[in-house]
């Protein structure tokens, strides 16, 4: 169990059906979880796609966000709960990168360094997406990377545009 005080931080994107509709609704069902309350949710930003360098076709752009919030439950049970609500919503996986109707990351779970399998904490992408970190930053500015220390804003500062 996590003690309530703990920022927890979990990104939303979108860039299947009606994406802002389904950031609504993941939020909306993060929110209804056992033992979790929702403290803000960031910013929607709209962006391109990331896929891989040889993928030819073009991806429909995502609308990404990030919630924060604090759960009376393990990050590996919170990863759990994110993976059955993406689940209950049609997320399909196939290939890395694959377009989504919803896809949810567990970024923080206060300041811990988890890696476990299926689970590492913060997420490994955390310092190098500018759709991660925009929404993040601007949720929580004054908040520093758990395993470097480094400000994350100072982390977008230096991401390309």
């Amino acid at each position: 169990m996590s003690p309530p005080s703990e920022r927890i931080f979990v990104a939303l994107g979108s860039n299947l059906g009606d994406r802002r509709s389904n950031l609504g609704e993941a939020a909306r069902r993060v929110g209804v979880l056992e033992g979790v309350r929702i403290i803000a949710l960031g910013p929607v930003i709209d962006t391109a796609a990331l896929v891989e360098p040889s993928e030819p076709l073009p991806q429909p752009r995502y609308l990404n966000s990030v919630l924060e919030l604090t759960a009376l439950r393990s990050p590996r049970s919170l990863l759990e709960a994110l993976l059955a609500i993406e689940q209950s919503m049609g997320r399909v996986r196939s290939t890395r990168w694959a377009p989504r109707i919803i896809d949810l990351d567990l970024l923080l779970f206060g300041e811990r360094l988890l890696e476990e399998p299926g689970l590492q904490i913060p997420h490994p992408g955390l310092s190098s997406r500018r759709f991660v970190l925009e929404p993040l930053v601007a949720l929580a500015p004054s908040l520093c990377h758990p395993s470097t220390g480094q400000p994350l804003r100072a982390l977008l500062e230096r991401l390309p545009p």
